[in-house]
């Protein structure tokens, strides 16, 4: 998609600081990390959101997943991490292309204050 800002991080037309790459996935450091880790995990096919997902693209989802497992492993974070996605503008969505938060290196709540800093 031609106006997509993820789109064009893939292309490699707005930079970015990747932490990795296949075929189907593209990772790379959120530019406003909320957490010591941030992560943003992209499917280089254009979805725009969560619910888009059909039985035609789902599997891009499920390696989504095993990649955030695999760099986890490689980086050590054995204490724990977070997945996030927002699906639309009420929840937050701000870029429409499917994606996904990893957030990890800090104690993390839940509610308002979802993430704190450790002491």
């Amino acid at each position: 998609m031609e106006d997509c800002l993820f789109c064009k991080i893939i292309a490699d037309e707005v930079p970015s600081t990747k932490v990795y790459e296949d075929e189907s996935v593209y990772v790379f450091e959120d530019i406003n990390p909320i957490a010591p880790i941030h992560y943003l995990l992209i499917p280089k096919q254009h979805i725009c959101c969560a619910a888009k997902i059909t039985s035609e693209n789902s599997a891009v989802v499920g390696h989504i997943y095993e990649v955030a497992a695999k760099l986890a492993a490689e980086m050590g974070i054995t204490d724990g991490y977070r997945i996030v996605t927002n699906c639309g503008e009420n929840a937050g969505q701000s870029v429409f292309h499917l994606h996904f938060h990893m957030l990890a290196g800090v104690k993390m709540g839940w509610g308002k204050e979802a993430v704190q800093a450790t002491e």
